[in-house]
């Protein structure tokens, strides 16, 4: 297990939920007569951004982020990101916030799973860096936060070996193993089957720095080549493209860790296992569902509208819902298998003593029976004390 792989996790997981978030958050249709409202809708959009990315960013969060560690356990994961989508005025509850979280798991899963080389995965890490950048361009102080956050991956992982990314990888993929949740933009790509698991292609350009295969060439003692074979190598492969930049800017080259969301279609979650109605899921319609409410799992509906309430002395946040109805919520909420499940609250986004307590009770419900209170320095408390004091 490395060290080393947390803060690539946090960044990677957290440029994909800014996407989502901004994605839905622009789709939102305004009537004509409420034309109006945009103004609120889109300044309110930049805010939702704008302090997530704050939070995600903070120098102290991410000292302590940046520390040789191992990776947190899921749970503990997951509350970081609970705390971390409700650093702004935006209200997610636990259905909703479920469906965020599944599709930022599967979509970096997908990335590392796919990278070419495991020293790749710095080239996504780079491609979420390049789009939170664009997300704070008129923001200074947020860019800064950001840039510095660009020179740290420089300096660290950059004079990583082959061997080091590896272990990175290979760590990665030992967290995303159990999670096989199916997604519409992977199922109508043909690069999910009906149960969860993503196909890895046989074509293509090969990695950087190797050969297409199909020679075999055979040396002498001596070090001279005195025969070759050709085999049949089961794909259609192409030659390697060029490396991206490791550097700050840069062709990146990869296109792993890009907005997918940035064309606008329908993404669909829902958990994988066998059903008499697994088969239909092998071929999926590129129209929208007609029984998109019956499976719940219809992104272009999951936010819904949003519920704008702004007394006129105090700063109301709006909830967020990411299904059609909140009979639809409460429906996936009852039905979400219990391996999938985490216990979550509403966490205030105000720093306030509420939240604090919440938190720590969130914390202290992930001991198992028997084991004794955890200390001031166990795995992931100072992390989450340093989100909560910010």
């Amino acid at each position: 297990m490395s060290s080393r792989t947390l803060p690539l996790l946090f960044i990677n997981l957290g440029g994909e939920m800014l996407y989502i978030l901004d994605q839905r958050l622009r789709a939102q249709n305004i009537p004509a007569d409420k034309a109006k409202k945009a103004d609120w809708l889109e300044e309110d959009r930049k805010r939702v951004m704008n302090d997530i990315i704050t939070t995600m960013f903070n120098k102290k969060f991410l000292e302590e982020l940046f520390k040789p560690q191992e990776l947190y356990s899921k749970k503990a994961l997951r509350t970081v990101f609970d705390r971390l989508a409700h650093a702004s005025i935006m209200r997610l509850n636990q259905a909703s916030m479920d469906k965020l979280y599944d599709l930022m798991t599967m979509a970096f899963k997908y990335q590392v799973l796919l990278c070419p080389r495991p020293k790749d995965i710095l080239l996504v890490s780079f491609n979420h860096m390049d789009a939170i950048k664009d997300f704070v361009r008129d923001t200074p102080s947020i860019l800064s936060q950001v840039d510095e956050t660009y020179r740290q991956l420089i300096e660290i992982y950059t004079p990583l070996s082959a061997g080091e990314f590896q272990l990175i990888r290979q760590t990665l993929l030992i967290f995303f193993q159990d999670m096989h949740i199916r997604v519409s933009i992977f199922l109508k790509d043909k690069v999910q089957n009906s149960n969860g698991r993503f196909v890895l292609p046989t074509s293509g350009p090969v990695p950087c720095g190797t050969q297409i295969p199909g020679l075999i060439r055979m040396f002498s003692c001596t070090g001279e080549e005195v025969k070759r074979a050709q085999f049949r190598n089961g794909g259609n492969y192409t030659s390697a493209l060029r490396e991206g930049s490791f550097e700050m800017f840069g062709e990146r080259v990869i296109k792993l860790g890009t907005n997918m969301y940035s064309v606008s279609r329908p993404v669909e979650t829902h958990m994988s296992g066998t059903s008499k109605n697994s088969a239909q899921h092998t071929k999926v319609n590129t129209a929208p569902n007609p029984l998109a409410k019956e499976e719940l799992n219809l992104l272009a509906k999951l936010m819904g509208g949003l519920e704008v309430q702004r007394p006129s002395n105090t700063d109301s946040g709006f909830r967020v819902n990411l299904f059609a109805t909140d009979e639809e919520e409460e429906e996936a909420l009852i039905s979400r298998p219990e391996e999938f499940s985490y216990e979550v609250i509403n966490i205030q986004a105000t720093k306030d003593k509420q939240a604090s307590a919440e938190l720590q009770k969130i914390m202290g419900e992930f001991q198992e029976a028997g084991e004794p209170a955890p200390s001031s320095s166990s795995k992931g408390d100072d992390l989450l004390a340093m989100m909560d004091g910010l």
